[in-house]
């Protein structure tokens, strides 16, 4: 073993320790101290690489979550000091930069108007759901950084970060909550809490996961992360144009081969019937319910694009393995779905709630080949709002 990696197992084994210390109740400040010239010098990607090493040996994501922000804390002057990364304006890291800025202003605007909230509601609901355009920002994330994250094994930081989301997102639930209480002195403290959440969530992305994602992530992986975020959209902004998507992939001295991709002139042969690829795409895509499909290796293979989504997905949830593409809080509910069909115990799995006063209904159902073994999963979510109000009996066509 080189000098060098055993120096930074030594180092990692060290930064493990000052968190397990805090976990164990110690005081931040006197953690700090003891170790002083250790945490002078850390860098944001030995943070990351701190916590997936914890996750790896079998601490809880959640547990991680929670001492995020106190470990942050305690390493916060050292990783201010390290450089973050340049991007022109178009690269995906430039484009979350920007938003970040946006979502600071406009979090600034919600803790002002929530002094006024009494007087004038309709600012304050103003200024709520400017700041609600955040979910954008993480869902972009989501969907499209972190599964690139993934694929070169790094998904601690990921996990962490997604449990963030979800705790902001019951910030925005207690927000709303509280106001529509009229309780204003709960109200402020409220939206104190969820502006101090946003603010600590971008000093990680800025500090640690967008300059370890810059140093671990291909140019190749930023291109095709690129083209996938039109798919979700952007909170508050337009992405720039002077890093070119089209242009970097051009200029690769190193294309990537093209996939194999079936004849489009060639029929599919089916059980009852034979269809075009063209015609099988847009068929699933004129489905009035959403699609996916989970291989038996737990994969993502398939999203039906339909006009009107339920929930966000795009290209970068392609072969990514389906625990990753929910947040850690619901990761065991998607795991006992898919093993009690592995072993066919049941044969379908449902949900439903109400989102945005739209009734949802979701449905798993295992798939298995003609010999009996299990080939994946399909997740069907389906807006049934209008369906639950039928009434009476409709037999002619009425659409005068």
């Amino acid at each position: 073993m080189s000098e060098l990696i055993k120096n930074n197992k030594d180092k990692q084994k060290q930064l493990k320790n000052i968190v397990m210390e805090i976990h164990a109740g110690k005081n931040p400040k006197e953690v700090k101290k003891k170790f002083d010239k250790l945490i002078r010098n850390v860098s944001p990607e030995e943070i990351a690489e701190m916590e997936q090493g914890l996750i790896q040996e079998g601490v809880p994501v959640e547990q991680v979550q929670s001492l995020c922000d106190v470990h942050v804390s305690v390493f916060k002057s050292a990783i201010e000091q390290a450089p973050r990364g340049k991007v022109l304006p178009g690269h995906p890291v430039h484009s979350y930069r920007e938003e970040n800025k946006a979502a600071k202003k406009y979090a600034r605007i919600l803790v002002r108007e929530s002094r006024y909230a009494g007087r004038s509601g309709s600012r304050f609901s103003s200024a709520m759901e400017n700041l609600e355009a955040l979910e954008i920002h993480f869902r972009r994330k989501e969907n499209q950084l972190f599964p690139y994250l993934e694929a070169v094994n790094f998904t601690g930081p990921s996990k962490v970060m997604w449990g963030k989301h979800d705790e902001i997102r019951e910030a925005f639930k207690d927000v709303r909550k509280a106001h529509s209480a009229g309780d204003n002195g709960d109200l402020r403290r409220k939206v104190r809490t969820l502006a101090g959440a946003v603010r600590r969530m971008i000093f990680m992305e800025e500090r640690i996961l967008f300059p370890t994602a810059l140093r671990k992530l291909s140019e190749k992986s930023w291109v095709e992360i690129r083209r996938g975020e039109a798919e979700i959209g952007y909170a508050w902004i337009s992405p720039g144009n002077l890093w070119d998507a089209n242009v970097v992939q051009s200029e690769s001295s190193a294309p990537s081969p093209s996939p194999v991709k079936s004849n489009p002139d060639s029929r599919i042969p089916l059980e009852t019937g034979e269809l075009l690829p063209s015609q099988l795409n847009m068929m699933l895509k004129a489905l009035p319910f959403d699609l996916t499909y989970v291989d038996s290796e737990d994969k993502v293979r398939y999203y039906s694009q339909g006009k009107e989504r339920l929930f966000p997905r795009s290209p970068g949830i392609i072969g990514r393995d389906v625990s990753n593409c929910h947040p850690p809080k619901s990761v065991h509910i998607v795991e006992k779905i898919v093993q009690s069909f592995r072993n066919k115990e049941k044969n379908v799995a449902e949900f439903w709630f109400t989102l945005n006063d739209r009734f949802i209904h979701i449905r798993y159902f295992p798939v298995y080949s003609e010999l009996g073994l299990y080939k994946g999963t399909i997740e069907v979510s389906q807006d049934v709002t209008d369906i639950r109000n039928l009434k009476g009996v409709k037999k002619l066509l009425d659409w005068e």
